[in-house]
């Protein structure tokens, strides 16, 4: 069985961060490109699942999509 996950790719003057949503716990990917952070979260999610079990898998996400935007604050 495949499950799918929503993960969240950031791009950082270093290289680039990815994290999954719908998850207990905290995994995270990195790698120097787009396609490279895709792989290591991917590699992450597989190992917590491994060893943390089914259960960090949240039964139903309340996540249906994600969108970034931005907002002008005054400081």
């Amino acid at each position: 069985m495949t499950k799918q996950f929503k993960v969240i790719v950031e791009k950082h003057p270093e290289g680039y961060i990815a994290y999954p949503l719908g998850m207990k716990g905290i995994v995270v990917g990195e790698g120097d490109t787009y396609d490279e952070a895709l792989a290591d979260v991917n590699s992450a999610i597989r190992f917590h699942i491994e060893t943390f079990g089914k259960e960090v898998i949240e039964v139903e996400s309340p996540v249906l999509d994600v969108f970034v935007d931005e907002t002008g604050v005054g400081v």
